[in-house]
């Protein structure tokens, strides 16, 4: 049985990863995560009564925190989730995109080499390729070429990690996934954004004209994805995760409107965003054919199990929002009333 550590698990992906991991398998899963206001302490609860698994609360660039738990609970893997991930915030503040997504991945890196890891997973982002023209898909390949602080700072800590498989021989992998979206997601991604101003009957931001096209992945399937390459991938090797469901936010948006029942008055176009990548498009042979991974959800029918748990999970939200001013920092971050 593999004792892994988990960093990040408290936030969206990193939370549906967990539950999927104690649901299908019989690892033991130590989670380390530092609480932040991404890091929501209700995507833990239905964790707590399984034996196999144990929150820790702290930082991943904390050296002796990280390597008291790896003495202590016997880790021999990582896969690292832990990150700030927000672009916006990125452009208003980038040295906490600094702390924890270089120095947090370089302080694991060492870690890892230290404790001689037989795993270290590094998940990372399609946005590190930057934007694709049309009738442009990026491969595993592809130049790095981000646009954006949160993306500089994926791309920086891929880079330390392909460093450190090289010159020190860690075991690592890294796994770059489109857009995600499903149950557990903070409400300041575009998706949970949208469905709950039009729950609230709030006017929803669109940056620009809305024409900026994302690839969509259920988390789900992406949670399974980066399970196949934890188990099965190859060391030194890059993954690219990705569904075919590549679609404009205006499209997107006015798909969900739909779906609720309300009206696409709610739409109210903002200064777009600085540097703001018109298409993010990446290619998944690589990973389909290693593996033989496929999607489990298609788009539609997954966008309303997402739109359907947030109807069902409305505590979720309250108890979220009682932690968060989100009515000031939406006003600063999308420079509307």
């Amino acid at each position: 049985m593999k004792n892994i550590l988990i960093t990040g698990g408290a936030g969206f992906i990193g939370s549906n990863f967990i539950k999927l991991l104690l649901e299908e398998r019989d690892y033991n899963v130590f989670n380390l995560d530092l609480m932040s206001y991404a890091g929501n302490p209700d995507n833990l609860l239905p964790f707590v009564d399984f034996g196999n698994y144990k929150f820790y609360k702290g930082d991943i660039a904390d050296f002796k925190l990280v390597s008291e738990i790896m003495y202590k609970e016997e880790i021999d893997s990582i896969i690292n989730f832990a990150a700030e991930s927000h672009v916006d915030r990125s452009i208003q503040n980038s040295y906490p995109f600094m702390h924890s997504n270089v120095e947090g991945t370089l302080n694991l890196l060492n870690i890892a080499k230290q404790f001689k890891l037989t795993k270290f997973l590094q998940i990372s982002t399609d946005e590190v390729y930057g934007s694709a023209s049309s009738g442009e898909t990026f491969d595993e390949n592809s130049n790095l070429q981000p646009n954006s602080p949160y993306s500089s700072s994926k791309a920086s800590a891929d880079l330390f990690v392909r460093s450190y498989y090289k010159t020190h021989s860690v075991p690592a992998i890294i796994t770059r996934s489109s857009n995600n979206f499903g149950p557990n997601q903070y409400p300041e991604k575009l998706i949970p954004l949208v469905i709950t101003n039009a729950l609230e009957g709030k006017k929803i931001p669109v940056y620009g004209t809305g024409e900026n096209i994302r690839n969509w992945i259920y988390v789900e399937d992406n949670c399974r994805a980066i399970l196949e390459c934890f188990e099965k991938g190859k060391e030194g090797e890059i993954y690219n995760i990705a569904s075919g469901n590549e679609l404009d936010n205006l499209t997107l948006i006015k798909s969900i409107l739909r779906i609720i029942g309300k009206s696409e008055d709610l739409i109210e176009f903002v200064e777009d965003r600085l540097g703001h990548d018109l298409r993010y498009s990446i290619n998944s042979d690589k990973i389909r054919n290693s593996f033989n991974w496929d999607e489990k959800y298609n788009f539609h029918p997954a966008l309303e199990k997402t739109i359907n748990w947030y109807l069902e999970n409305k505590i979720w939200l309250q108890n979220l929002k009682e932690r968060t001013n989100f009515s000031e920092f939406y006003k600063t971050l999308y420079r509307v009333d």
